[in-house]
């Protein structure tokens, strides 16, 4: 054991030493995203009474939220190759690469968020989840949360692609952090915004019915557009998507089975969205760091991760120590200043690190495989990767956190 703990400590060493730009790029991103969230979980703690109100819409967050990063996550990998291989130009330009992409964003955003409000009705039926909200009301807040979120979060990953070409930043270990994080900034108080629009009434069910048919329409406009790359995107984005989202709704209904527990501590509530950034972000930075070394051939797509792969797990481990450290303590202090009640730092912290451990464990399995599977088809794992991830890590990390919280005592 003693010498498994000094070739350990010795990798750990050697990768700090020779990728220590990354090293350092990755782990800023990461505590910046942390820090945005915590404005997530906050909002998240002082609407309990609005979560109370319409049963059945937290089901709908984490994947309204996780398809914010889903989409602008992947697009980052995305541009993040291009950069790699000298593609990638700022331009308004349809049938540029930016412009392909942008356009498939956009339509995936309108569409995914119509599908997600489906999903979210039919599994809290499935489910037996007693007096949920109408499907009006879930599509109403789905797409119009959706669209005014997702416009501030492409601007940022715009601005961020742009920010690593200028200042050469690595688009891979930046993206996800930062993007995924802005998009749980924005999107729950984007749909808390969104529930102010519905209400009894036909207003509701008008509103509902003009919204999907504009999402079907962008959606059938952009696959006629003649855009081979969005066309693409499109194609290889919607089935993923949609598990994706399937995957996240189930996690909103693992949490929505434990409001009760979560409303007793709030600063439980706070926790929540940064810790499943976090394991969305740590799985993003992997799966886009991979999917560009499967596009330039630096790895190969064997079932034994090659050296180069296992430097990035290490890499995503060491970044998961601080990380979930951090968040849990901040998640308290932030519960603190806002007189949200606590279990305390401590057992926030042991949760944190427990379900983050776990959850971090999954990543690396999830990301790998994934990506590899996906380039064995011939699909772009760019497109696939971050999606797969990160919802599952909705999942995983829900499941993660509540089993660290009963593990710990909580709840």
């Amino acid at each position: 054991m003693p010498g498994l703990a000094r070739r350990i400590g010795a990798r750990f060493r050697a990768l700090l030493g020779s990728d220590a730009a990354s090293v350092r790029q990755g782990l800023a991103a990461l505590l910046v995203s942390s820090g945005g969230d915590l404005l997530a979980g906050l909002t998240l703690g002082a609407i309990t009474g609005t979560l109370a109100d319409l049963p059945g819409l937290l089901v709908l967050v984490p994947a309204a939220i996780g398809m914010r990063g889903n989409i602008f996550g992947a697009l980052g990998s995305r541009f993040g190759t291009a950069i790699h291989a000298g593609t990638f130009s700022l331009s308004r330009r349809a049938e540029t690469v930016v412009g392909q992409n942008v356009i498939a964003s956009m339509a995936l955003t309108l569409s995914i968020s119509f599908a997600l409000a489906i999903l979210a009705k039919a599994v809290a039926i499935g489910f037996g989840l007693p007096h949920s909200i109408s499907v009006s009301y879930f599509i109403v807040i789905s797409i119009v949360g959706g669209a005014i979120s997702s416009v501030f979060v492409l601007l940022l990953t715009l601005g961020v692609a742009a920010g690593s070409v200028r200042f050469g930043w690595d688009m891979d270990n930046v993206a996800a952090p930062l993007v995924t994080a802005a998009g749980d900034m924005v999107t729950l108080p984007s749909l808390f915004l969104a529930t102010y629009i519905v209400g009894p009434g036909l207003v509701t069910p008008l509103i509902a019915a003009a919204t999907a048919v504009l999402a079907v329409v962008v959606l059938v406009a952009a696959l006629r557009a003649g855009l081979p790359v969005t066309v693409r995107i499109l194609r290889e984005s919607l089935p993923m998507l949609l598990v994706a989202g399937l995957i996240d709704v189930v996690a909103g209904l693992t949490i929505e089975k434990r409001l009760q527990s979560f409303i007793a501590f709030p600063a439980l509530l706070v926790l929540i969205p940064p810790f499943l950034e976090d394991t969305g972000a740590l799985g993003g930075i992997l799966s886009s760091r991979l999917a560009t070394k499967l596009h330039l051939g630096l790895i190969e797509s064997a079932g034994v991760p090659p050296p180069l792969a296992r430097d990035d797990f290490v890499l995503t481990f060491l970044y998961a120590l601080p990380v979930f450290t951090l968040v849990a303590v901040s998640a308290d202090v932030a519960a603190a200043v806002a007189h949200l009640a606590s279990p305390g730092v401590v057992r926030m912290v042991a949760a944190s690190l427990v379900g983050g451990l776990i959850a971090t464990t999954f990543v690396v399995v999830i990301a790998y495989y994934g990506g590899i599977a996906a380039f064995r088809l011939g699909l772009d794992p760019d497109n696939h990767g971050i999606p797969l991830v990160t919802s599952s890590m909705d999942l995983v990390g829900a499941f993660a956190l509540v089993l660290a919280l009963v593990l710990v005592g909580v709840v």
